[in-house]
């Protein structure tokens, strides 16, 4: 009782509690406190080291003494305290994401939004990735937080030299080709991944009408705005280079297709009369391309530091945004037999990961990160 710390003044021991245990049911009554099974669970386990996060450093006395009870020779557990691994955007307190994941901010623990290995692996953060960013930000004894753009930008290095390159599109535009004939496929080849040969390639089919992504088609494009536009030639991925014709609109002005011509002596992507083009844009084949559901995931928060907020409850910085799901998406059809949790590159969009929820008549992806750090560049606009 006289030591000057309280962790050692008459520590409790263990908890009677007479309730139904969720694994041993009514056979325990008696619960030790963590205080009290630490230093001698590590003891007759034959553990090293104990490692912990800061707060536990004023406990240590306590393991210490109960270990001292208990040693004969020279062996004994040590423990070390070291700073919590923080992230940016984030919380990685037990108890508010419990509090997340009860009142339904988020789809359990394995949600993609969640600091948790189920919900990483789900998103497609791989080991190596997370390894990597753990190695960079190293360990120290020092409170503090870690930006979460070098966890992303870890699992980008990765995921670029192992994902394969195949193209997805989220908000598919019609483009007729008016001069391909009608009922006709061709099978074009498409690298896998440029950063590993060994990858190989694949077949993707290309057909009179396919899909491109809506944003590459404005019809009064700004200055600096490359991609396809009325009278603009632009290169498919792997296949030919089209020039727009005509805008088709419905009743209320909207963009429903683009009449188009290709060019036959451009197969490849590559005009044998050495012309250029500026932008080079993905697609699918409208009668090949498989429908899929796309997650597109984002920060949990709005706010990079929670801790620093103490007058409000964390939940009122909960980003709105952290979740956008975007149905009637097209994918090539190699995509067709794809494994739940394999990391793929949709070129051009980013990486994602297949979900777990696919069925073969209903592809889900969960996008893993952007292919660039667009939250940093909207920071420095502000």
């Amino acid at each position: 009782m006289t030591s000057p710390n309280m962790h050692m003044r008459d520590p409790i021991l263990y908890r009677i509690m007479k309730v139904s245990h969720h694994r041993t049911g009514d056979k325990w009554v008696i619960y030790p406190m963590y205080d009290f099974a630490h230093g001698q669970c590590d003891f007759w386990e034959g553990i090293t080291h104990s490692l912990c996060t800061l707060e536990f450093e004023v406990h240590r006395p306590l393991y210490d003494w109960f270990i001292d009870q208990l040693k004969e020779g020279d062996y004994r557990p040590r423990q070390m305290e070291f700073a919590r691994l923080n992230l940016t955007y984030t919380v990685m307190s037990k108890r508010k994401l419990l509090e997340l994941v009860k009142e339904k901010y988020v789809n359990g623990w394995d949600d993609p939004r969640m600091p948790t290995i189920s919900g990483m692996r789900r998103r497609g953060y791989t080991p190596a990735s997370i390894r990597n960013f753990a190695e960079r930000v190293g360990v120290t004894k020092v409170e503090g937080i870690s930006d979460v753009t070098l966890l992303e930008h870890s699992v980008r290095e990765d995921l670029n030299k192992t994902a394969q390159r195949v193209m997805g599109v989220l908000d598919p535009l019609k483009v007729v080709i008016t001069n391909y004939p009608e009922n006709q496929t061709e099978e074009l080849e498409a690298v896998n991944n440029p950063e590993d040969l060994s990858a190989g390639t694949r077949k993707v089919p290309f057909t009179r009408e396919i899909y491109i992504e809506r944003e590459d088609f404005m019809e009064n494009p700004p200055h600096k705005f490359f991609r396809l536009a009325p009278g603009r030639e632009v290169r498919l991925r792997y296949a030919f280079f089209i020039t727009c014709n005509e805008v088709v609109k419905d009743d209320q002005g909207n963009v429903t297709a683009l009449l188009c011509t290709y060019d036959p002596a451009t197969r490849g992507g590559n005009a044998p009369d050495g012309r250029k083009v500026k932008a080079t844009i993905h697609w699918v084949s409208a009668v090949h391309g498989l429908p899929a559901r796309v997650r597109l995931y984002d920060r949990l928060f709005l706010i990079e530091d929670l801790s620093e907020e103490k007058e409000r409850d964390f939940k009122e910085f909960l980003n709105p945004n952290s979740l956008v799901v975007k149905e009637g998406c097209v994918v090539e059809p190699s995509l067709v037999d794809a494994l739940p949790l394999s990391h793929l590159q949709f070129e051009r969009v980013g990486y994602f990961n297949v979900d777990p929820d696919s069925t073969p008549g209903r592809l889900v992806f969960n996008r893993t990160v952007a292919l660039k750090d667009s939250w940093t560049k909207e920071k420095e606009r502000q």
